[in-house]
């Protein structure tokens, strides 16, 4: 059985930085492509980076191009997301994933507010 656990949401100021974390176990990790996705009150969840199973291919939303970082270690089974220079309209509940998606998380929420 598949399980997600993301983690290291909380408030933080324009600006400001965050590192996520997302504990993966049920599956082969490394045989894997990881995403990370996030959804704003009100819209639709979207794809916000991903990241090859072996770590060498990455893929970025044009919103977060340059600020956030994907990475992953296949050792811990863990994909985190690094978040710099974050913006409000970067608040949204944030969920990782494997590509092909199985249920989703409980997700970890970032809100960027001053």
């Amino acid at each position: 059985q598949v399980q997600l656990v993301e983690s290291g949401g909380g408030l933080v100021q324009p600006g400001g930085s965050l590192r996520l974390s997302c504990a993966a176990s049920g599956f082969t990790f490394s045989t894997y492509t990881m995403t990370w996705y996030r959804q704003a009150p009100g819209k639709e969840r979207e794809l916000v980076a991903d990241i090859s199973s072996s770590g060498v291919i990455t893929n970025y939303a044009d919103s977060v191009k340059g600020r956030f970082t994907i990475a992953r270690d296949n050792g811990k089974n863990t994909v985190y997301l690094t978040m710099n220079n974050l913006k409000p309209e970067d608040t949204a509940v944030y969920y990782c994933n494997k590509w092909p998606l199985s249920p989703w998380g409980q997700g970890t929420q970032v809100t960027v507010s001053s």
